[in-house]
């Protein structure tokens, strides 16, 4: 993983938007700090980092990696891929790359994309990076999102095996399109290029349009932890570590409620990281491998969801 050397507490949103802030955010969602990218730095300095950690700790040389996978919409640019300019720096000469977008969604969309390419027996190393530099799309006097949202990345490397008790088990994707303009960003697309109007509406920044239903995110997380369990032929109580996105601590407690299963199953990274997106799952699956919360052997449920509305989840045996 890898995330930006700027740390901006709580303390400095309150004297940004001059109210306390700091007390909301520290009951409702447990947040006390995060990072943001410094001048010039982008969202492929986030993944390049990201990249060369996952090789060092995986014993790989980049030559070994048959495709790159980054998972983010927060681009380099709108084109050509993130995904391309990061496989050129970090020497991946014999990978073919590709971005994915599903929003926060991304980083288990494109594991479970990743393994179907190795599964196909075409390709045996993938590199899936989740990358969010969302900080170059925050309204900074919007408290909504400006409290919230950070920066970083978190990067896999996906190999085959023969063993059936390793590795991918099973996953599901599904998505709720009527939600799609409830939260984005919307301007600088197709369908509002970025015109001197777009720019006075701050419609090239992220907004919450409307509010979710609070409910939304606990009831569909739990019902695709409910399914990964009964494909693989096991009870929820068997999971040993469930790495959901990591906007709101509470809809993950809730989740667990709802899933009858103890809170410390569920780790958690948003309190020194913020809200990084499609990072936020990489990031606390490396901070728990890190300091001894999972093991070789272990039942792992990814779970993300995101703008679109997205959900994705998927299931691994390390």
């Amino acid at each position: 993983m890898y995330v930006p050397e700027d740390i901006y507490t709580n303390a400095y949103f309150d004297r940004l938007l001059g109210e306390d802030v700091d007390s909301w955010l520290r009951t409702n969602v447990e947040i006390f700090e995060r990072r943001w990218c410094k001048e010039g730095e982008s969202t492929a300095d986030l993944c390049e980092k990201a990249a060369n950690a996952a090789l060092k700790n995986a014993g790989l040389k980049a030559i070994d990696l048959d495709l790159l996978i980054i998972a983010t919409d927060t681009p380099e640019y709108i084109s050509p891929s993130t995904s391309a300019v990061v496989q050129h720096r970090i020497g991946a000469v014999n990978a073919g790359t590709f971005d994915l977008n599903s929003a926060c969604a991304g980083f288990v969309t494109a594991t479970e994309t990743a393994t179907h390419f190795i599964k196909s027996g075409g390709m045996d190393t993938v590199m899936v990076i989740g990358a969010y530099g969302m900080s170059k799309y925050l309204d900074k006097t919007d408290k909504k999102t400006v409290t919230l949202f950070a920066d970083g990345a978190g990067a896999v490397i996906l190999t085959a095996t023969e063993e059936k008790d390793k590795g991918h088990q099973t996953g599901k994707l599904i998505s709720k399109g009527e939600y799609a303009d409830w939260m984005g960003i919307y301007g600088g697309g197709t369908k509002y290029p970025v015109t001197q109007e777009i720019l006075a509406n701050k419609d090239h920044k992220l907004k919450f349009i409307k509010k979710f239903p609070p409910e939304l995110n606990p009831e569909m997380w739990s019902q695709l932890a409910k399914g990964l369990a009964t494909k693989m032929g096991i009870d929820v109580t068997d999971v040993d570590q469930f790495l959901i996105t990591q906007i709101n601590i509470n809809a993950i407690r809730e989740t667990l409620n709802l899933l009858g299963v103890p809170m410390n199953k569920a780790f958690t990274v948003m309190h020194h990281y913020g809200y990084t997106g499609s990072a936020c799952i990489p990031i606390a699956f490396h901070k728990a491998w890190e300091e001894g919360k999972i093991k070789e052997g272990d039942t792992l449920f990814f779970i993300g969801s995101g703008g679109g509305l997205a959900f994705a989840a998927n299931a691994f045996i390390l």
